[in-house]
């Protein structure tokens, strides 16, 4: 059986248990066991699997989180270094990673990608 690790970034707590939500049924569809693990923010999650990933205990990743668009250039560097930082660790150690960080504008268009009722990205 395939097993999974959910790393999910806790920042939005109510977004990030409406993704976990829908990945979790989208996983047990698919006869995948899975286990969650919590990150402050999606800066954190590149770290958090690479040390995961030296268990060798987890066939694949997937990455959870939001990242809303501030008033600052924190947002740019969020969301490109953590996307950097998830793709380096996939070609580099051959990483299955699951890519299901939101980067958004504001609230609005975070709740309709993430509710399972909506577009369940």
């Amino acid at each position: 059986m395939t097993h999974i690790l959910i790393v999910e970034a806790r920042f939005y707590a109510d977004l990030a248990d409406e993704l976990a939500t829908g990945a979790m049924a989208h996983l047990d569809a698919a006869g995948a066991s899975h286990e969650r693990i919590a990150v402050p923010g999606a800066f954190e999650i590149p770290g958090a699997i690479a040390m995961a990933a030296d268990s060798g205990r987890y066939d694949g990743f997937l990455a959870l989180g939001c990242v809303i668009r501030g008033e600052t250039s924190h947002y740019n560097h969020v969301c490109g270094e953590s996307a950097r930082g998830l793709m380096d660790l996939s070609i580099t150690r051959r990483l299955a990673i699951g890519y299901g960080i939101l980067t958004v504008e504001n609230g609005d268009q975070a709740w309709a990608r993430a509710l399972v009722s909506e577009k369940n990205k």
